[in-house]
């Protein structure tokens, strides 16, 4: 069997992965702000809920369309983002595909927020009337890890500017060389 690449060398892929109001969101958006052109953020809520209007299920189209969407990205030279809930068992094969494929460096990242915390950040979200408690608590899963240890853990004891600081070293994007002009 052929050995599929997508992107290059040069090209960072990151997966930014936690529970609802974990500050996902907020992180990819961060880093695009502070890298600027040349980072794409493929977001699970815009292709599940927006594009697609699908409910989140094993198997479910979205899962596909993320990682199109990733890939596409990446061989047309742009960093990649991929951030969402992305539960391990629904989002973990694609993940380890993707990572597997990909010729450049691979990051993998999950916000581990406990649920307190969860609740206070989800009351400032714009969407806040839209979900309740209970199904907050349902979608909720202490530890989600993607199987193999390939991602570093970030508490919530870390700030929204610490956290994107530190993945931006760690990525290599703090020097700012855009992948694509």
């Amino acid at each position: 069997m052929a050995t599929v690449t997508v992107g290059t060398e040069e090209t960072r892929l990151i997966v930014l992965r936690g529970n609802s109001a974990s500050g996902k969101s907020s992180v990819a958006a961060g880093l695009r702000e502070r890298f600027g052109r040349g980072l794409a953020v493929v977001a699970q809520d815009n292709i599940r809920r927006t594009v697609l209007r699908e409910r989140d299920r094993p198997g479910a189209a979205n899962i596909g369309l993320i990682d199109l969407t990733a890939r596409y990205a990446l061989d047309a030279g742009f960093h990649v983002v991929v951030e969402g809930i992305l539960y391990a068992d629904h989002y973990g094969a694609m993940l380890a595909a993707l990572s597997a494929d990909h010729l450049g460096p691979t990051h993998a990242y999950y916000l581990d927020v406990p649920f307190e915390e969860t609740l206070t950040r989800h009351a400032t979200k714009p969407i806040a009337d839209e979900v309740t408690e209970a199904q907050l608590r349902d979608w909720y899963r202490p530890g989600d890890l993607l199987p193999g240890g390939t991602e570093t853990v970030i508490g919530a004891d870390r700030t929204l500017d610490e956290t994107i600081d530190h993945i931006m070293r760690a990525t290599g994007l703090i020097h700012g060389a855009s992948a694509v002009s």
